[in-house]
This record gives C-alpha cells, structure tokens and sequence, in this order.
C-alpha cells in the first residue's frame, strides 16, 4: 500500500502470486488542507520561496483512509478492499 501522493487510488487488487496492491490508500486527515496541515503556510513557502513559520494541522473534518486485507493461511492476499470514512471523500466501507 503506498501513499506518497496521499490521494486514494481506484486500482485495489490482489496480483497473481496473491500480493494486496493498491498504488495509494489515501492520507488521513483534512482533505481541505496542503497533505493535512493548515494552507497558508505552504502555499507561502511555495509561491514566495522562502522557508518561514512552522505548519499547524489542519483542523477540519478528517478522513480515514485505508484498505482492509483479508489473507489465507499462507499469507496471500485473498481479498483487498479500499476503506474511506468521514471528511469529503466519496465514503467506502467494505463488509465484514
């Protein structure tokens, strides 16, 4: 499960040697926010170049982000589902 670009992709999958792949689970936290911290000081940075306060957290209404994998005996992957709860995301909850 990888999560550099903190944004949940849709390709869950279990590869053919049962290895659970997902290319990013998402990041938990503020989706209204720069990879969850307060906006402003980011963007600072960025649009002004020069390093200066310190990033706050975002405090808005956080989001879960996951994947629920279910092995069998050996370890393999037998089922792999992405898990998204609260915040502004499209929620995803797998059945149990």
């Amino acid at each position: 499960m990888g999560t550099h670009s903190h944004i949940p992709t849709a390709d869950a999958q279990i590869l053919p040697k049962g290895t659970a792949y997902q290319t990013d689970a998402g990041m938990c936290g503020d989706y209204d926010s720069v990879i969850g911290m307060e906006k402003e000081e980011p963007l600072r940075r960025f649009t002004r170049h020069i390093p200066g306060g310190r990033f706050s957290p975002a405090l808005g209404e956080p989001t879960i982000c996951g994947v629920l994998v279910e092995s069998d005996n050996s370890g393999r992957a037998v089922r792999i589902d992405p898990i998204r709860i609260g915040g502004r995301l499209h929620e995803q909850r797998p059945a149990l």
